[in-house]
């Protein structure tokens, strides 16, 4: 029986830590966007956490000159697909209709579309209020970002947007402010409590 106490005493703590965790919602996210198939489209999206909602920052490149291309946010991080369609369908845990970012019923993945100029690249920022930065139910940690071939015309079901041409898994930023659960115990032994802090800094 002591034995007993003796390993709930210690674990204790460690589901603590690891709960903790978990309910702390990043700063920052970010997704790394790579060509499917032949394409040539490559960049980054940022996830932010505002005052106002989510901002999101996205710089693309290798992209039809002068177009316009559908850009959503997709149910899973499975890119194992040659085509992405593993990424799912739009993400929408409200169950909305599809629509774009200016209306308030819309898929929670509904980010309407990337404008291309003359040299094929984009930059698009806007804020959202329809997402959250963890693993919850409106959470985007882990799923996918689309760019697609053509543009989102805002027609049900989905956009008419066409094949998805970059993909990227959305996941911690360097800069998110999530730690991990251990970072919650005591220095390991042999680390000083300074150097440990120095460490998690960076």
């Amino acid at each position: 029986m002591k034995c007993r106490h003796l390993l709930l005493a210690a674990f204790l703590p460690m589901a603590a830590n690891l709960l903790h965790a978990q309910s702390v919602e990043p700063s920052k996210l970010v997704a790394i966007v790579r060509p499917v198939g032949d394409s040539k489209v490559m960049g980054s999206v940022t996830f932010e956490k505002t005052d106002e909602g989510v901002k999101v920052t996205a710089s693309i490149g290798g992209l039809t000159p002068n177009a316009h291309h559908g850009f959503h946010i997709h149910q899973f991080g499975d890119l194992g697909s040659g085509d992405a369609t593993s990424a799912g369908d739009h993400f929408n845990p409200g169950k909305h209709p599809h629509a774009m970012p200016d209306k308030e019923e819309r898929h929670a993945g509904d980010l309407g579309n990337l404008v291309a100029d003359g040299k094929g690249a984009a930059t698009l920022t806007l804020t959202v209020d329809n997402i959250t930065l963890d693993a919850g139910p409106n959470g985007i940690l882990g799923r996918a970002v689309i760019v697609h071939a053509k543009a989102d015309d805002g027609g049900q079901p989905t956009g008419n947007a066409g094949d998805r041409i970059g993909a990227g898994v959305i996941g911690l930023s360097k800069d998110s402010g999530k730690e991990p659960a251990a970072s919650d115990s005591a220095p390991a032994k042999g680390s000083s409590g300074p150097e440990g802090a120095k460490e998690e800094e960076g």
